[in-house]
Order: C-alpha cells, then structure tokens, then sequence
C-alpha cells in the first residue's frame, strides 16, 4: 500500500492518498507527514486512521513535479513511504526520503 494517485483532467493536479499502513504503525496515536508540499511542517498535516488501522491523507499536488516526504509517528519517529515512486537522501544525516512523483 503506498500513494494513489487520481488526476484531474480540468485542473493542473493530482489528487494523492497518502497511506502508512497499520504495521508500520501498529501502536501509533498521531501520524503528520511532513514535505515539500507543507514546507517541512510536521504539524500542518494529520493522517487519519481508517477502519483496517491504515493511516491516510489526500493532498492535491501540482502536477508534473516530485514532492520529497517522510511521516512522523507520535513526534517522535520518522519514517519512510514502504512503496514510495523513489527515494533520495535527505541531506540530514545517512537518511533517505520517500518521493511520490506527480
């Protein structure tokens, strides 16, 4: 389970789900995701908890770009898209990104 992706044939954008599935969360009470899209603010956007226990979020992103992105777990822990289009490294650290191309 990774991000799905719905274009918008009228409109310059995509609307994208992202998905943190339950295992890579399993005792999680918050999860944000934080990029490129939000200026990096791991505040600004919560994902919320479906019936299976998936953490997901829709975004219309502009298309025609790459958008750099990580998840937070209860503030404390990053982690990556499981099934991201690619990653890149972050520049902080030996950590990569996940990067869901538009």
């Amino acid at each position: 389970m990774s991000t799905e992706k719905k274009y918008n044939k009228t409109k310059p954008v995509c609307k994208v789900t992202f998905c943190l599935p339950k295992e890579a969360a399993m005792n999680a009470k918050v999860v944000t995701i934080a990029g490129d899209f939000n200026n990096w603010d791991h505040t600004a956007t919560r994902l919320k908890r479906d019936r299976s226990g998936n953490f997901k979020v829709t975004l219309e992103l502009e298309k025609g770009k790459e958008y750099q992105f990580r998840y937070l777990i209860d503030g404390t822990t990053w982690e990556n898209d499981w099934q991201a289009d690619k990653y890149v490294m972050s520049g902080v650290g030996n950590t990569e990104n996940s990067v869901v191309v538009v």
